[in-house]
């Protein structure tokens, strides 16, 4: 099926519809702590529960489901009893499981799930005896890919045709435009008023879990807390709730998000779902971890899917993947910024270079003590010394020759530091050259690289006797705030600007491009500023969410 095929049709034109529940899986070994996550989980805000009856240890059917079962239950429940065959931990024979189930059925709960190559067994056995307060969910879990649309389709009626009352399909991302086979299936299944939980697992697969809402999920699942997750990927029940705002997404939420390939490193979601939320407006800002972006983008081609910041090592090529280029981006090769325009055209910007070099220029104003409204760039006539030769190698050297400064390019493979020299008319070093360059004191460092940031934190791309040259460094990491770099330039006497403030500023212009509105200043970098504060995100309930890449 070509890429175009598999856009997601439009979301808004689905039915009135009931909203996609919040479902926790409490995962304990003993039914006592099973039981207490129950409690937890409403706490938090999720609508039901899924009691994993194989992640118990010696469970005992009429033993152990009283205690779980037990009446006033904080949430509803879902009952799952998984065999390692489809995932799960239970590894004996198909009837003491049916019987379990049957009997959760009986003392109440809710949701019973059975998976659908024993369905027609499961089926004969409660013939009669389900009640009518039990909804019976038919699961299929494919851990090896993502089958067609027409397959999932076909798949769709094989559990139907059961006696199923919920339809459950989890597949698996090879790529993230495997996603959107299962919004269209969500959405054809709307239609059809057939409910249905899709989900995608895996990092590729994330957006699955946080979209579902928009597309007309049943159900989507967040773990408890991290570390007690599921099913690979899984996000937890506070992310969803405080981060991305799932219990307000509907048909027509508009859908932005960070392409990157790391992306889950990135604190983006939090700061733009954070900003959108503080003006009303009704978006949604997900990581998209993406390999191709030009099947990316010509799959998820709807206009509901209206803008995209865009990192590493996709900057260079989101210039060639645009219907239009805004004419610095253009001078600079690489954009940061993807607007989808009403007529469905890609226009790109970059913010990168304004937003890290004004945080340079006042990093350096406020060690001079100059003001920061002068006409004169404190950069003019300085060496500008700029590691990486990617697209914020090339937003920096761009910005800082406009600024007057004498650009050097570094870089690890000496010929893209070369050619990016030749286009901007400045010298190329290695790495390993740089190291024994310093025909000046008082130089300026710009690392655009991703040396340094987590999880390699100890990681540098410059020692620290070579950073004694260096009047001013600055890293465009920011995840640790502070980096090796920073730290061994600021113990050899040097000025030092962190990546948060590129970060901060960049954000700020792909906030005026995304919505049409102006920042203000002060919520973004508080809210920038909480992100790399771990006491701050943990008061405010927060777990910024980290794939596993």
């Amino acid at each position: 099926m070509s890429a175009s095929a598999m856009v997601p049709p439009s979301a808004a034109a689905a039915v009135a519809r009931a909203r996609t529940l919040l479902c926790v899986p409490a995962t304990a070994r003993a039914p006592r702590e099973m039981a207490a996550e129950l409690a937890a989980a409403a706490a938090l805000g999720a609508d039901v529960a899924e009691l994993r009856l194989d992640r118990l240890a010696g469970f005992a059917p009429r033993r152990d489901l009283p205690v779980l079962l037990a009446q006033p239950r904080p949430l509803p429940a879902l009952v799952t009893y998984r065999p390692k065959w489809e995932g799960g931990e239970y590894e004996g024979d198909d009837e003491p499981r049916f019987e379990a189930l049957l009997l959760a059925m009986e003392m109440g709960a809710e949701y019973v799930d059975i998976e659908l190559k024993v369905a027609d067994k499961f089926m004969k056995l409660i013939s009669g005896k389900k009640p009518e307060t039990c909804k019976l969910i038919v699961s299929s879990h494919n851990f090896e890919n993502t089958p067609s649309t027409e397959e999932l389709e076909n798949l769709v009626a094989q559990i139907q045709a059961t006696g199923a009352d919920i339809v459950k399909i989890a597949t698996t991302a090879t790529e993230i435009v495997d996603v959107a086979k299962m919004f269209q299936i969500l959405v054809h299944c709307q239609e059809k008023q057939v409910p249905i939980i899709g989900l995608v697992m895996n990092d590729r697969g994330f957006i699955s879990r946080v979209l579902c809402p928009k597309f007309g999920g049943y159900l989507t699942f967040g773990s408890l807390e991290k570390g007690k997750e599921s099913a690979p990927a899984q996000p937890t029940v506070t992310d969803l709730i405080n981060v991305y705002n799932i219990k307000q997404i509907g048909p027509d939420t508009k859908v932005y998000g960070i392409i990157g390939k790391p992306v889950g490193h990135s604190k983006s979601p939090i700061l733009h779902n954070e900003a959108f939320r503080s003006v009303g407006l009704n978006a949604v800002y997900v990581p998209f971890l993406v390999d191709d972006l030009a099947n990316f983008l010509n799959t998820y081609s709807s206009p509901e899917f209206a803008g995209f910041s865009c990192t590493i090592p996709h900057k260079e090529a989101a210039v060639r993947c645009c219907d239009e280029v805004d004419p610095i981006a253009k001078d600079i090769g690489a954009v940061n910024t993807i607007i989808r325009k009403p007529n469905g055209k890609l226009v790109g910007y970059n913010t990168d270079y304004v937003g890290a070099i004004s945080a340079i220029e006042d990093g350096i104003r406020v060690l001079a003590s100059q003001p920061t409204d002068t006409t004169t760039s404190p950069l003019a006539g300085r060496l500008f010394v700029v590691i990486g030769a990617g697209g914020a190698g090339k937003a920096l050297a761009y910005g800082a020759k406009e600024k007057g400064a004498r650009v050097v390019i570094a870089n690890r493979t000496f010929a893209r530091a070369q050619e990016l020299g030749n286009l901007l008319g400045a010298p190329a070093l290695t790495l390993a050259e740089l190291e024994n360059y310093h025909p000046e004191e008082g130089m300026i460092l710009a690392n655009t690289t991703a040396i340094g940031m987590h999880p390699n934190v100890n990681e540098t791309p410059l020692s620290k006797q070579a950073l004694k040259s260096y009047a001013v460094v600055f890293d465009a990491v920011y995840t640790p705030k502070e980096t090796r770099l920073l730290r061994e330039a600021a113990e050899c006497g040097a000025t030092v600007v962190s990546g948060l403030e590129m970060f901060i500023r960049q954000a700020m212009g792909q906030f005026e491009h995304f919505t049409g509105m102006p920042v203000v200043d002060c919520k973004f970098r508080a809210l920038a500023n909480s992100l790399v504060n771990p006491d701050a995100m943990k008061a405010a309930g927060i777990t910024a969410h980290k794939a596993r890449l």
